[in-house]
């Protein structure tokens, strides 16, 4: 008995040393704890994310010649105007990605600075303005380029943060999250599903780099909602699935090169798809087909109703555009109508797009 009563002590010993070794590992090192502070939680800081992106970040700065004229005496007068921005290192063979808007006054100088110091002057190896895209190219080894994620991946609440050049301020960090994914600013780009964040972006923030809580490159940054001091932590990025298809393209041909339908479409509204007797959400009406296009030619007329566009139902007129431009010049789209009450179908052949 006094055998067992020793083993009990003993158990009871080791098991109170135990949770007070564990409370006090708790206390000093929660990191290791399974569950805290680990990865299935917030960091408390970014600075790992900073630190594996940062380097993939250069700035830019243009000059460009800027005429006026005198109010008072009516001659011509010049001056310099410098303009920043950033831009994004892709690969170790000097690929840059930046916006177009950056170089679309044609500057008269262009400077690229790495984090290292280095200076270079890049080669424009083309731009996409539909997108607000632009590809640069510098002869400098030893580039650090940056890690990818996939944008289709974020989800509204993602940590995000904007790396740039700000009012020259090289290599600022700002940190947000994904406020909103398949924003559409027609006034700016035809075709960019803009991921909206609250990570504040500033002049000079253009074709910086959007990365997400690990250092992956999610966006490139493009614009904000307004200028004015009544509007704060809406930006804008282009996500970086499109950029990787449109850098792509701008590689192998100089440019960007799309399918053409030729024809505008525009979005139905609920009274609309009554009147037409169409019980879903489904449905784009077309405003206008251009003369001598793809669309004319496979019969599709000015207020045609397009339900499907190869087997996909169309809900909107983004939707629509951005089916279009992803088929290439020669590819067939079957089309799904709506005409005078009964439905037909055809098939355009997919020119190049203007």
């Amino acid at each position: 008995m006094a055998k067992l009563k020793s083993v009990i002590v003993f158990v009871l010993q080791s098991i109170v040393v135990g949770l007070a070794v564990a409370f006090l590992v708790v206390l000093v090192r929660p990191d290791l704890m399974p569950g805290i502070g680990n990865a299935e939680t917030s960091p408390a800081s970014y600075a790992d994310a900073v630190s594996r992106s940062a380097a993939s970040v250069a700035n830019i700065y243009t000059k460009r010649l800027v005429q006026t004229t005198d109010e008072l005496t009516n001659r011509a007068r010049f001056r310099v105007d410098t303009v920043f921005a950033s831009a994004v290192v892709l690969d170790e063979d000097g690929y840059l990605v930046t916006n177009y808007h950056v170089f679309r006054e044609e500057p008269t100088e262009i400077r690229v600075q790495f984090t290292d110091g280095r200076i270079a002057e890049p080669e424009i190896v083309g731009y996409d303005p539909e997108t607000d895209l632009a590809l640069l190219r510098v002869d400098l080894p030893g580039l650090e380029p940056i890690r990818m994620a996939r944008s289709h991946d974020l989800r509204i609440g993602d940590v995000v943060l904007a790396i740039g050049n700000p009012y020259g301020l090289a290599t600022s960090v700002t940190q947000g999250i994904v406020s909103a994914t398949g924003r559409n600013l027609y006034q700016l780009v035809t075709f960019a599903n803009f991921i909206q964040t609250d990570a504040a972006i500033n002049a000079g923030n253009s074709g910086g780099a959007l990365v997400n809580s690990l250092g992956e490159l999610v966006g490139i940054n493009a614009a904000v909602l307004a200028e004015d001091a009544g509007t704060e932590g809406i930006g804008f990025a282009i996500p970086v699935d499109l950029v990787r298809g449109v850098v792509e393209q701008i590689k192998l041909h100089g440019r960007v090169i799309r399918g053409y339908m030729g024809l505008l479409p525009d979005d139905l509204t609920d009274a609309e798809r009554r009147a037409h007797g169409i019980d879903d959400s489904t449905g784009i009406i077309l405003m206008t087909v251009y003369e001598d296009g793809p669309a004319e030619a496979a019969d599709l007329r000015a207020g045609d109703i397009i339900l499907e566009i190869n087997g996909e139902p169309v809900y909107s007129q983004r939707q629509a555009l951005l089916i279009s431009a992803s088929t290439s010049p020669g590819d067939t789209v079957d089309v799904l109508g709506l005409r005078d009450g009964g439905r037909f179908r055809t098939t355009v052949t997919a020119g190049e797009r203007p």
